[in-house]
């Protein structure tokens, strides 16, 4: 039984979607007016686990992911550039698309785009006049917040706490908090053609109508980062609702943002209480964002493998703040290497390589692995069953990922205790197949370890500085060898000794020393 944490409620609820075994997830995707940076990384790699673990839980999931192409900025780096703002969005747009797919994030079935629901954005502004909800001044048009009684439940903000727009609009508008629906154009702008004049969408709408148009009225989860709550989403629920008089989404799931450290004040110029899942308050004050210093996404993918960014992010509970730098992807790199060790040591045990296992993508298959009697089967069947009470507990990744290194561990004591490099036991070697094909099961449903290729992206510094030490290393290794060799024990202990202390671990196999570095 999946349970989920629900903003509107504050509380964890059973998971039960609209349709029976269908499901719709809208996630708030960026306006594509800069490059992507690893902040907008945290919601696609986050609702893309989800969709994998409802899949591979039996749902029929439609994942859609919205593309803002039109709005202030765009209109203001077009200038800036002297582009045309449609082509700055195309542009920007590339790069978003190119990010998602370099970190996994496959699953999404729809990208749609503001400008190519116009229509729906005009259709849907009309219904709310229409029903008294919305009013025109001069070409534009406002939505009338006070003819909400509701609004304000999903942020949980009281009356006196809502404000609007300032400036010359707040002239017009019947109250400060009434929110845009449509802008009138201004010389020099995009414009399209409506019922109250050439202009655009506010930002709000463009969600409301092109959820409406792909999931329907009604739908089961509406994702996005915790900075969303108020006032996008709160406009979204207060629009969908008053048109349609029914819930817009029935889940409400709102991730942590990036943080460039534990403590907000340091980056964000205030002091808080620690951070906590879903404190939106003081998580947003230290969100990291262009004007905080995160770089272009496609940069730290020359400085990161993928596949060690996305498993950072699914590292943490989606909810909590993510306290990211270099450093910490650095120690995360590091840590991995338990199951590219671990990759590597299969292979040269079974002959086949961990990525052609043919594993369970489902967990009614999945459910079907007989432990019998077998001490490792068992083991390993009790680590399967805490990976899918995390995963079921509200997607917490970050217990599942930590299921995942003692599955790794355990596998790597068996291979230890049973001495498989040496000795070439049929029966115990599919024994480790058959543990084996569960912890491919479990990281793919995450969408870790897909690609044999994943593990051995790096740059070209570390593929030098990688040689250079792997030279050096085998250098050392011969050294040892050939003192021991020579009875020089001694010598062979003092080169183990001084590598032990540079967290350099030796291991006489059958076939040879190998050497890794200490991780996880």
């Amino acid at each position: 039984m999946i349970r989920v944490y629900n903003t509107l409620s504050k509380k964890k609820e059973t998971f039960t979607p609209v349709n029976e075994k269908k499901v719709g997830i809208y996630l708030c995707g960026p306006t594509v007016y800069k490059e992507s940076h690893i902040g907008h990384m945290v919601g696609p790699v986050i609702f893309d686990t989800i969709k994998r673990y409802l899949c591979y839980s039996g749902y029929d999931v439609t994942f859609i992911v919205n593309i803002t192409d039109v709005d202030d900025k765009l209109i203001a780096e077009a200038n800036k550039r002297g582009m045309e703002m449609a082509e700055v969005a195309a542009e920007m747009t590339v790069d978003y698309e190119n990010n998602l797919t370099a970190l996994g994030v496959d699953t999404i079935d729809n990208f749609p785009r503001c400008t190519d629901h116009m229509q729906d954005i005009i259709d849907l502004t009309q219904l709310l006049i229409d029903r008294g909800h919305a009013y025109e001044v001069e070409g534009d048009v406002y939505f009338e917040v006070g003819k909400c009684d509701e609004y304000g439940k999903l942020s949980h903000r009281s009356a006196d706490m809502l404000q609007g727009d300032g400036g010359g609009m707040a002239t017009i508008k019947r109250a400060p908090a009434d929110f845009a629906l449509w802008k009138s154009a201004k010389p020099g702008e995009p414009s399209w053609d409506s019922p109250w004049g050439p202009g655009r969408p506010g930002w709000h709408i463009e969600c409301s109508a092109m959820s409406k148009a792909l999931l329907g009225e009604e739908f089961d989860i509406h994702g996005g980062g915790l900075d969303l709550v108020f006032p996008h989403h709160e406009n979204e629920v207060a629009q969908s609702e008053s048109a349609h008089s029914c819930a817009m989404a029935r889940y409400w799931m709102h991730n942590g943002l990036m943080q460039a450290s534990s403590e907000v004040g340091k980056l964000g110029g205030r002091n808080t209480r620690e951070l906590e899942a879903g404190d939106q308050e003081s998580q947003e004050a230290g969100k990291m964002g262009k004007s905080k210093g995160s770089s272009a996404f496609r940069d730290l993918l020359e400085r990161f493998p993928a596949e060690t960014i996305r498993f950072f992010l699914l590292s943490t509970h989606y909810r909590r703040p993510i306290d990211y730098s270099e450093e910490r992807l650095a120690e995360v790199r590091k840590g991995m290497d338990t199951f590219y060790r671990f990759f590597k040591r299969f292979e040269l045990i079974t002959g086949s390589s961990f990525y052609d296992l043919t594993a369970a993508n489902t967990r009614e298959s999945g459910d079907k692995f007989d432990a019998g009697d077998d001490p490792l089967l068992t083991e390993v069947a009790a680590l399967r069953a805490r990976y899918i009470e995390a995963m079921d507990d509200d997607f917490n990744t970050g217990g599942a990922v930590a299921v995942l290194f003692d599955l790794a561990r355990r596998l790597n004591k068996y291979a230890d205790e049973e001495n498989l490099e040496g000795d070439k036991d049929a029966a115990k070697i599919k024994t480790l197949t058959t543990a084996t094909v569960v912890l491919a099961e479990l990281s793919r449903t995450l969408g870790l370890f897909r690609d044999a290729s994943a593990a051995t992206i790096a740059t070209e510094d570390d593929e030098a500085e990688d040689s250079l030490v792997d030279g050096l290393m085998e250098l050392l290794i011969e050294l040892r060898a050939n003192a021991r060799k020579n009875k020089d024990f001694a010598t062979a202990d003092a080169i183990r000794d001084k590598l032990t202390a540079l967290n350099v671990v030796l291991e006489d196999r059958a076939g040879g020393t190998q050497w890794s570095r200490e991780g996880n």
